[in-house]
């Protein structure tokens, strides 16, 4: 038995640490805070011919200033679980096989982007909550990760409104961030954690765009089905 097989099963013994999705004891915790058994059925439970990968729509059914937008899955189960985790309980170290896991999934849409722009957190929840999980996954996709936009003004959390008024609560909600070498990228991607109606994609998409973006693509780790809040 290597070292490392010694010191996960003292870690599970002694500690008992729950999966962040199942809550069962990890039995190799130093691979993670998720088992292996739950990335499985993440992976798996990708629905087959389900749009996940697809123009977004603006609203009023206007084309969208998002040109391409990808999710690893619905917002549901296991995948939901593993967010909250992240998001809410501070356990970042996911970040890392889920923004593997995301850029596995959108190998077509990285194709050809230049870099990479996390949602940004206004600056008093960014300080709320210690970092921007937007961010820590955009570092897992293989690219620059270049913050080009800030919140220009704070907002009520997106999930915390019906469908019909987030587009309004994002609106003009987000600046570009001017580069002193004055160099915007051809093709970007945006990155956060889900996407529900998809309005704050489309309102830092349309701010990239005004500030001479040619096109914008975007990949979350979920989807919120249509629908659903």
């Amino acid at each position: 038995m290597t070292l490392r097989a010694v010191a996960n099963a003292l870690l599970s013994s002694l500690f008992e640490p729950p999966c962040a999705a199942c809550a069962q004891t990890l039995r190799h915790p130093l691979d993670g805070a998720v088992c292996a058994r739950c990335w499985d059925s993440i992976a798996a439970a990708r629905p087959t011919g389900s749009p996940l990968s697809r123009p977004l729509r603006a609203a009023g059914g206007a084309t969208s200033h998002v040109d391409w937008a990808e999710a690893i899955g619905l917002y549901e189960g296991h995948l939901r679980d593993v967010i909250h985790a992240l998001k809410y309980e501070r356990r970042r170290s996911i970040a890392i096989p889920l923004g593997r896991l995301m850029r596995e999934t959108a190998a077509a849409v990285l194709q050809g982007v230049d870099v990479a722009v996390p949602v940004p957190l206004h600056p008093r929840r960014e300080h709320d909550r210690g970092f921007n999980q937007a961010d820590d996954l955009a570092r897992q996709l293989g690219l620059p990760v270049v913050p080009l936009l800030r919140r220009a003004r704070f907002t009520t959390p997106q999930i915390e409104l019906p469908a019909d008024a987030r587009h309004q609560n994002v609106r003009d909600a987000f600046a570009l961030i001017p580069d002193p070498r004055s160099l915007i990228p051809d093709v970007v991607v945006l990155v956060d954690d889900v996407s529900t109606t998809g309005a704050t994609l489309e309102a830092c998409a349309r701010v990239l765009k005004r500030g001479g973006v040619t096109e914008v693509r975007a990949i979350t780790a979920a989807r919120v089905a249509i629908g659903r809040h």
